[in-house]
């Protein structure tokens, strides 16, 4: 009678099933970790724009009579300013004229335009009073 010997370690068919496995895992650990780091990029692109945005509406702490229409460009991303007269329904000597003032930036990251509208409301600039005179 032959003696049992008992074969140990792996054969090739679950060493190639183990690789494949782990394979799959990495791919997706790859996909998820490529996104976040991704995202992030979106996010810091997108907080230059807003203050971008900000910094440009805060040109102006007032818009002329004939309303406010600027554009230009900084660091990457394109920026238009762009006003209209807003309506409020009161009127007086001491109640300001309002214009609806928009700041719309845009950039490019890669894949698509992106854009950011930022919308604010600023007093009409009182035109400069006359001389008095006697």
């Amino acid at each position: 009678m032959m003696p049992s010997t008992r074969q140990r370690g792996l054969t090739l068919l679950e060493l190639l099933v183990a690789f494949a496995i782990m394979a799959l895992a990495l791919g997706m650990l790859y996909r998820a970790m490529g996104g976040s780091a991704r995202s992030a990029g979106d996010v810091e692109r997108y907080q230059r724009a807003v203050l971008l945005a900000e910094s440009v509406a805060a040109l102006r702490d007032a818009v002329p009579e004939q309303g406010w229409r600027q554009s230009g460009e900084s660091g990457g991303y394109r920026w238009e300013v762009s006003s209209a007269p807003y309506r409020t329904g009161l009127s007086g000597p001491d109640i300001p004229l309002l214009h609806e003032v928009e700041v719309v930036v845009t950039w490019f990251d890669g894949e698509r335009d992106r854009s950011f509208e930022l919308a604010t409301l600023r007093p009409q600039r009182k035109p400069p009073e006359a001389a008095f005179t006697r």
